[in-house]
């Protein structure tokens, strides 16, 4: 297993059903979090009605994405000090705050700087979620349990997909509506169900010192990073992508993309599994960091050989770009021990978000010049450079 991983969780928190009701809560917690993160690219087609341009709503989009980077490693130092439960707590009573906003906003510059602020509080969730599962889960387990967790975002997306297209036929204030609601729902399950691990105190107080005295953690950001250009360019584009280039309306290829979404989770899944089959996170990732890139590259050929096969090779792109997440995130927390798991976990979404608040607008300006396609083939570079990158050789069998 993992050099460095935590594998001294005690018996308490490892058996029974309470980890299994924290992990749903988490679960819950990211679920609504990454709804309004990431499940806002199906507003799109409403904010083009409004007169933006595709890259305008592009940066609209960026705008929790962007809050995020601000309070990331902070949250997740406030974890490492502070425990779990309060800084999800806190931090999804403030998005709730800021979601409320939104939707009250008259304009759509105080809809993102709203936006913004949503993202900066719904950050506690991305460092404190994922440390609970390093507290409660035992080594054997932790690939699938953060598996689990990290089908949030698939989910998320697939809510969006299902609910947002047909709730902003009214307004954009009905769907940021709904994402209020469901950010509330998620703040009182969490100050229901979760509890942080018993022992988590005296675990931090023994650990030793920083993880990022060598590069490993670095390596595995850096190709994490890499992978964010075909994810997110193919979450936050493909309704566009099948609306305006393949004549889809906008509900059946929402509703499409949301299946889509849900096979992702399940690949999530498949992929945390596998990884506690083989007692590796990182030689999975290069694996499934090769599959990406190939599979990149038949969606760019897709988009030149008509409707069917451009909407067979997205809808696949959009099951298995996503599938990588959990390996990564598991791997971070592995490498940097429960001391430093909500920090190190902070400096992954960090880099993360980074990207993708960078790369959603270049992909739209990129879009309107050279079209989907082009495109396509271009992202299909980052992940065949993720492979080089991902320090697999790091891990015993």
């Amino acid at each position: 297993m993992t050099r460095g991983a935590t594998t001294d969780t005690p018996p308490e928190e490892v058996t029974g059903r309470r980890r299994w009701v924290v992990l749903a809560a988490g679960l819950f917690a990211m679920t609504a979090a990454c709804a309004f993160q990431y499940g806002l690219p199906y507003l799109i087609p409403a904010l083009r009605a409004d007169g933006l341009s595709l890259s305008q709503a592009g940066i609209l989009m960026s705008c929790p994405i962007a809050g995020l980077l601000v309070t990331l490693v902070a949250w997740g130092a406030a974890a490492d000090r502070w425990g779990e439960r309060m800084v999800l707590t806190s931090g999804l009573g403030l998005a709730t705050l800021a979601l409320t906003g939104a939707t009250l906003s008259q304009n759509h510059r105080t809809l993102g700087v709203a936006l913004f602020l949503a993202g900066a509080a719904g950050a506690s969730v991305h460092a404190a979620s994922g440390r609970l599962v390093l507290g409660w889960f035992a080594t054997t387990e932790r690939g699938v349990a953060m598996a689990v967790r990290q089908m949030s975002q698939p989910l998320g997306i697939a809510i969006g997909a299902l609910a947002l297209p047909t709730l902003a036929r009214d307004g954009l204030s009905a769907g940021l509506l709904f994402l209020t609601t469901l950010c509330l729902l998620a703040t009182v399950f969490v100050v229901v169900a979760v509890r942080d691990p018993v022992h988590g105190a005296q675990r931090v107080a023994a650990s030793p010192g920083s993880p990022y005295r060598t590069p490993t953690l670095w390596r595995i950001h850096a190709a994490s990073a890499l992978l964010i250009p075909s994810q997110f360019g193919i979450a936050t584009f493909a309704l566009a992508y099948l609306v305006e280039d393949h004549d889809w309306d906008a509900a059946s290829a929402g509703r499409a993309l949301a299946i889509a979404a849900i096979g992702g989770a399940a690949a999530r899944l498949l992929a945390g599994f596998w990884s506690d089959r083989v007692g590796s996170r990182l030689r999975p990732l290069r694996y499934v960091a090769l599959g990406i890139g190939g599979l990149m590259l038949a969606v760019a050929a897709g988009a030149m050989a008509g409707p069917v096969v451009a909407s067979v090779t997205v809808l696949v792109a959009a099951v298995v770009t996503v599938s990588p997440n959990g390996l990564a995130f598991t791997a971070v927390a592995e490498h940097a021990g429960y001391s430093w798991a909500g920090r190190a976990l902070g400096i992954q979404n960090t880099l993360q978000n980074a990207c993708a608040a960078a790369v959603l607008p270049v992909l739209g300006a990129a879009i309107g010049a050279i079209g989907y396609g082009s495109t396509f083939a271009l992202i299909a570079v980052c992940p065949l450079l993720a492979v080089a990158l991902i320090p697999a050789a790091t891990e015993g069998r």
